[in-house]
């Protein structure tokens, strides 16, 4: 394939995540101007682990550049449980802090459980609490988990009206492939959960106008195993070896160089999935700003 013709099937998520970050920036400084509120978002990181580290620092980055305040805690990778959730219940009480999100993964003395059901659901922006979850599951609102959204709002733009597909996701894990399910039940697709246990994992695969690779292996899905003039959304990031001697690369959950040939349009890794996470992560910050004060949620 030349340039060009792959050029044409990629899903440009770090240009769609710079349109969302514009908007929030747009109707933060809106919120501000009408009601005076600036909306804070807190991380709270638990260690030093290097690529936690990273994402918080963009984070925080972005944050301050779409007019919202970062605030927030880092620290030590002894921390106890007890007191983990002592500032989250003070993060709670803030009335400067409108989002809370705890980086993941915790040390090993932490149960992520307990930590994520102390976190105010109202403030909860990365939607993994057990009241958002069962909001979502019932079609009633609530905080949306930002990279299942974000490959929504992707799907959207490519494809319009999603109703009528067939939706295949390879992954079942509580953060991506369980609320993609749900998301993608609610724009009315005929979705199926599939994951590495799954029988005749290819052929299930091949049924799918829309595929969601959220499995973590690395290139894992073949391009043989896509539906031609399927898009595929690809939320697998992996680290691994390139050709030159130490030094590493980044790659999806799908085979790219074979699936961009069978695939109507795809997610590259890196600039697909990933730039949305943190601009999804800013919009329900807004998002719950706006309800927490009783004021209407722009559509953004």
């Amino acid at each position: 394939m030349s340039d060009a013709e792959i050029a044409e099937k990629l899903i440009d998520g770090k240009g769609f995540a710079a349109g969302l970050r514009a908007r929030v920036t747009e109707e933060t400084a809106e919120l501000k101007a009408a009601h005076g509120i600036v909306p804070g978002l807190a991380a709270v990181l638990v260690g030093e682990d290097p690529a936690s580290q990273v994402y918080v620092r963009n984070k925080n980055k972005q944050t301050v550049e779409a007019g919202m305040n970062s605030l927030g805690e880092t620290l030590p990778v002894d921390t106890s449980q007890t007191d983990l959730l002592a500032e989250i219940d003070k993060l709670n009480k803030d009335p400067a802090v409108n989002g809370i999100l705890v980086q993941l993964p915790l040390p090993d003395q932490i149960d992520p459980h307990a930590v994520i059901d102390a976190i105010d659901p109202a403030k909860d922006v990365d939607g993994f609490h057990l009241r958002n979850v069962g909001l979502l599951a019932t079609g009633r609102g609530g905080m949306v988990p930002c990279t299942p959204l974000g490959c929504l709002m992707m799907l959207k733009d490519r494809l319009g009206d999603l109703t009528g597909l067939n939706a295949v996701i390879v992954g079942r894990s509580n953060i991506v492939g369980k609320p993609m399910a749900q998301l993608l039940l609610s724009a009315n697709c005929t979705v199926t959960i599939a994951h590495s246990h799954t029988a005749d994992l290819p052929a299930v695969c091949r049924e799918a106008d829309i595929l969601v690779a959220a499995v973590g292996r690395p290139q894992m899905i073949k391009g043989d195993w896509i539906k031609p003039g399927a898009t595929v959304i690809d939320v697998g990031i992996n680290r691994v070896p390139a050709a030159e001697e130490g030094k590493m690369r980044l790659v999806g959950d799908v085979a790219f160089d074979d699936a961009v040939k069978i695939a109507g349009a795809i997610t590259p890794v890196p600039g697909g999935v990933g730039p949305m996470t943190i601009a999804c992560l800013l919009r329900n910050t807004l998002v719950a700003a706006c309800i927490q004060n009783g004021i209407d949620v722009p559509d953004i």
